[in-house]
């Protein structure tokens, strides 16, 4: 299984991030390191736009490919040096931003696939904590079926709450305030991606689909061309890096467990 971590250098809110220092080495390196981690990674892929991020990975020992800077998306830009791999490989889109990402998050996606010859792709989720998580619209709902199997991602709070709403004027905000417990209805969706890799190259070349274009959400272009995507509940949170506030999380985070990620 290869883990490919897509790296492009700009940022709208945090500019060259993946650069940026937490815990004395380079963001990039961090989440590099939590990808070789996993037990069923056999190699990991920084796939990156930039000259500088490609001479970090190298000189701390990793492996790392340039691609084009054109990309519109981190899925287009794993597809590309997917497309050099071997057919029928597995591969694990794993966000450069994520630093804390746990390896076990990370085996549970490919084992996802490894189990069920008729999942496309495996992705991953998290509990919602707050109300003000799940009305913010950054923050990414998922609806499964019994089976585990994605039925629909958005950026609203899904599924709605009908009774509890109306015994509170009608208002589900007022009735999650009312009764937290109700947050354990809603999953948080968080951004490792398995992919089959005949699959991912396939999706890659898809039309941006109504549902995508609303939401702006690709994986909703998986779901509307018929495939077949397992959720898998994450190992432990993580905290994608989008925001100087975030970068101070994670550092104290890391400071705080004394973290000291080395090259297996």
């Amino acid at each position: 299984m290869i883990a490919i971590i897509p790296a492009r250098f700009g940022s709208t809110r945090l500019p060259g991030k993946l650069l940026l220092e937490v815990g004395g080495r380079p963001l990039i390196l961090h989440t590099m390191d939590r990808a070789q981690r996993a037990r069923h990674v056999g190699r990991v892929i920084v796939a990156t736009d930039d000259l500088r991020i490609e001479r970090i990975v190298l000189d701390a020992g990793g492996e790392a490919v340039m691609t084009s800077p054109e990309h519109a998306s981190g899925s287009d830009r794993v597809a590309e040096v997917a497309e050099g791999l071997a057919a029928g490989s597995i591969v694990v889109n794993v966000q450069g931003d994520e630093p804390l990402i746990s390896p076990e998050t990370i085996d549970r996606a490919v084992e996802a696939l490894l189990e069920d010859a008729s999942v496309d792709i495996a992705t991953t989720c998290e509990p919602i904590e707050s109300l003000s998580e799940l009305l913010d619209g950054n923050v990414v709902k998922v609806v499964t079926n019994g089976h585990g199997d994605a039925l629909y991602f958005s950026r609203s709070p899904i599924p709605y709450p009908r009774d509890a709403s109306l015994r509170s004027d009608g208002d589900p905000n007022k009735a999650i305030t009312n009764k937290p417990e109700l947050l354990g209805l809603f999953k948080k969706h968080t951004g490792l991606y398995a992919y089959r890799r005949e699959f991912l190259l396939k999706f890659t070349l898809m039309e941006r689909s109504a549902l995508e274009k609303i939401e702006m959400l690709e994986q909703l272009r998986a779901l509307e061309n018929g495939a077949r995507i397992k959720v898998v509940e994450a190992a432990g949170a993580s905290i994608g890096v989008d925001t100087a506030e975030d970068l101070e999380r994670v550092r104290a985070i890391l400071a705080d467990s004394g973290s000291k990620t080395t090259f297996a």
